[in-house]
């Protein structure tokens, strides 16, 4: 006898909590309580707007985030090399066209 589980798609699922993946979440709230820390201490707002953005960015949407299609973007346009060729079909001839 197999087991069912309650836990979405029998345990295959990953672990999500409300938007963001465990892992995203858990990044999230250690850059919260550093922004916090920072704030305490250098009365700078940079860090929150780092930590605001990093959540944003990781919103998970269809199993994919904003971050994710940035980074297959970077990856596709940036860092893999392209190969473009020119030219006709083997067989097809330019045909003269007359005005």
């Amino acid at each position: 006898m197999q087991k069912q589980y309650i836990y979405p798609q029998n345990m295959k699922a990953a672990a999500t909590l409300w938007l963001w993946s465990l892992r995203d979440f858990l990044i999230m709230v250690v850059l919260a309580l550093f922004a916090a820390g920072a704030y305490a201490t250098i009365k700078s707002f940079v860090p929150a707007v780092a930590a605001m953005l990093f959540a944003f960015l990781t919103i998970r949407n269809d199993n994919t985030t904003i971050l994710d299609f940035i980074k297959y973007s970077a990856r596709y346009f940036l860092l893999s090399q392209q190969e473009f060729k020119w030219g006709l079909p083997p067989g097809k001839e330019v045909q003269n066209v007359k005005k």
